[in-house]
This record gives structure tokens, C-alpha cells and sequence, in this order.
């Protein structure tokens, strides 16, 4: 596995990591790049968005498309499975698994 595959799959769960900690378990995607940032990990809108995507089409999270005045507005929903994958409970390729504290 590449060192870029180790950041994107950290990303994912960073991603996922958060969600689970927010009330209602929604994020805007400005909100997920200020979360992945704050964890030391500075990614570009179109990579927040390329993971909310991966994550989205394995059923990690759900996304909703938002009309703005200044283009689509995504915005995630966390899933069960997703929240099983934040606490460590479970497993997902893709996504690195959460280490115990």
C-alpha cells in the first residue's frame, strides 16, 4: 500500500470520525475539510469531495446536494454502517481502521 493510499484512507475515517461526534451526525463539506484540517490533514475541496463520494457509494454515509447561490452544496449524512466504522466496531476497505485508546 502507497503512503497515499495510508492518507486517504485516513481521511476517510477522520471524516467518518467526525460526523459520529456532530448532532444529527450531518456535515456540510466545508465543515469536513475544517474537521480533516484540524486533524492535520489539509485536503483540497475536490479531494473532500472525492472521499465523501467513496464514502457515500460504499454506504458509509449519505450525500445531499444542495443548490446554492454559489454552485451544489454538499452535505453528509452519516449511516449506521458508517457510525460502526467510526467507533471501530467494524471494518471497511477503503477506510483505516480506528485505533483503540
Amino acid at each position: 500500500m502507497s503512503f497515499r493510499d495510508v492518507l486517504a484512507e485516513d481521511q476517510r475515517l477522520v471524516l467518518l470520525r467526525a460526523l459520529a461526534e456532530v448532532p444529527g451526525n450531518t456535515l456540510n463539506e466545508s465543515i469536513a475539510k475544517t474537521a480533516l484540517a484540524h486533524f492535520g490533514h489539509r485536503a483540497p475541496s475536490d479531494v473532500v469531495r472525492a472521499h465523501l463520494d467513496f464514502l457515500d457509494r460504499h454506504g458509509l454515509l449519505r450525500i445531499e446536494r444542495i443548490e446554492a447561490a454559489r454552485g451544489e452544496l454538499w452535505v453528509a449524512t452519516l449511516t449506521v454502517a458508517g457510525l460502526d466504522v467510526a467507533n471501530g466496531n467494524a471494518t471497511h476497505p477503503g477506510v483505516a481502521r480506528r485505533m483503540a485508546v
